[in-house]
């Protein structure tokens, strides 16, 4: 087993978790740090893209290609259904409970970005 590509895999794992943290809770840290707007919304964009359209992030991609690599056994399907399925979702989703999860996500953060833009006009506009 190659070690480097192991430890390249194991990395991308992190930031692909960390991008699906962000996209279903940026807008909240946007709501704090305004400039985040500039990324998150392009990052919900993706994700809901990807989501919706089921379709296979690069991330995964590229992690499977490491892990292979590195004398690893890859995986079959996307990240979200061979590390995140058993824990986000419930035993025997379908594709209309996906939809529909995808769905509260983009509602969540129209809210989250409706507020933001009350709050600036109220404190434009006094």
């Amino acid at each position: 087993m190659d070690t480097g590509y192991a430890i390249a895999a194991d990395a991308i794992l992190v930031v692909h978790f960390l991008f699906i943290l962000f996209v279903a809770a940026g807008g909240l840290l946007a709501l704090r740090w305004r400039r985040l707007v500039y990324l998150h919304v392009p990052a919900v964009c993706w994700g809901v893209y990807v989501s919706l359209s089921g379709r296979f992030c690069p991330l995964t991609v590229v992690e499977q290609s490491l892990r292979s690599a590195a004398g690893q056994r890859g995986y079959a399907g996307g990240f979200i259904d061979h590390y995140l399925v058993a824990v986000i979702y419930p035993e025997g989703l379908t594709r209309p409970m996906q939809i529909g999860i995808g769905l509260v996500v983009i509602s969540i953060n129209a809210w989250v970005y409706g507020y933001m833009v009350y709050r600036r006009r109220a404190a434009r506009y006094g």
